[in-house]
């Protein structure tokens, strides 16, 4: 499936002002407007839950995910036509301390096989049947190196994020989120540093697959990045702007342009829930509408999924990026969602509900 693809930096920077660019506050702001859950929507599932053929809770996890479908599309039965993957890519400056396994020139090399459909998620992105959309930030321009300072100024980082919010539309049922970016499993684990404690070397993993040397790298530039911008440790939003990419920039933008479309999110590995995990900080309901899909390779995904009190779907040693994860719990979603609409009921089947020794006619 070819992927849909843009450059938002081609056609954005000459016309921002500064007096229309958003700013970190109007995204503060917006934060304080998210509508709940819909619990009307909820009710409905569960009652609706209730009178399948099969006992109680029998569907365990596949009969909450209905739930929290039909919750935050407040629509009970929910519908799952249109689910939509988006990959963020974006550049970092600390991509240059020799981070990755893969140098920076990898980013666009990626991009093309996105859009040739050459990439992993091209294939799950055909057999979810889903709408695959690629984004490419300003590649030829990294974030900063933030052992020196912030990866980015106040302006870029309101509009990375700005340029997220507006990859989602009206009428998508689903959002799977994730990236790709030589570098951003660091800035991950600096991002998650900040903003839950801890060193570098709590949370740096081997990302692309670097040697204990590459290990010991990232942990000192994890370490140099807290120390370089000390503001990080105060506000998520900093930890964002001074330790992110404009990649886990979007995806903050994402997931709350979602929760205000009413579409629920499944969020993929490492640097995704990193880049969620500022929201969850900022606050803990904010994330209400987001699934993680996997449990990621990444050592410090656990770690993170803990944090953010986050229960993964699978855990299958993935460590890809690019939304795989995400991508192939479309599937699952699909499945909960056929045995939600499609299985018939204790009226329609003429047995009792009420067992206690069996079924009612057997007495």
């Amino acid at each position: 499936m070819p992927a849909d693809h843009d450059h938002p930096h081609d056609h954005d920077h000459h016309h921002h002002h500064h007096d229309d660019a958003p700013s970190m506050d109007d995204i503060r702001k917006v934060l304080k407007e998210l509508p709940g859950p819909d619990l009307e929507s909820a009710t409905a599932a569960l009652q609706r839950e209730q009178n399948l053929l099969k006992p109680r809770g029998a569907l365990g996890r596949l009969e909450t995910l209905v739930q929290w479908l039909a919750t935050w599309q407040a629509k009970a039965p929910p519908e799952l036509t249109h689910p939509r993957i988006v990959v963020f890519a974006g550049a970092h400056g600390v991509a240059a301390h020799g981070v990755s396994a893969y140098p920076p020139s990898v980013n666009a090399q990626m991009v093309q096989a996105f859009i040739n459909g050459h990439a992993a998620v091209n294939q799950l992105a055909t057999a979810a049947d889903a709408d695959l959309r690629v984004y490419e930030m300003d590649l030829a321009r990294p974030t900063a190196d933030f052992t020196h300072g912030p990866a980015m100024d106040e302006a870029r980082c309101a509009r990375a994020t700005a340029y997220g919010m507006m990859a989602v539309e009206p009428g998508l049922h689903l959002m799977c989120l994730g990236e790709m970016g030589i570098g951003n499993t660091t800035s991950a684990a600096a991002l998650c540093a900040a903003l839950f404690g801890g060193t570098g070397a709590d949370w740096v993993g081997p990302g692309t697959g670097v040697d204990e040397d590459g290990l010991k790298r990232k942990a000192a530039v994890v370490d140099a990045g807290l120390a370089a911008n000390p503001q990080a440790l105060a506000d998520p939003f900093e930890a964002l702007r001074c330790l992110g990419g404009e990649e886990l920039a979007a995806i903050v933008g994402a997931i709350i342009a979602c929760r205000l479309a009413r579409v629920p999110v499944l969020l993929d590995g490492f640097a995704c829930t990193a880049a969620a995990a500022v929201l969850h900080k900022a606050d803990p309901k904010a994330l209400d509408h987001c699934i993680v899909a996997h449990k990621s390779a990444e050592p410090g995904h656990g770690r993170l999924l803990a944090a953010i009190n986050k229960q993964p779907l699978f855990d299958f040693g993935m460590r890809l990026g690019e939304a795989s994860g995400a991508a192939l719990a479309i599937p699952v979603l699909r499945s909960a969602l056929a045995c939600h609409l499609n299985m018939g009921t204790f009226a329609d089947a003429g047995v009792s509900e009420k067992v206690a020794g069996g079924p009612a006619s057997l007495h």
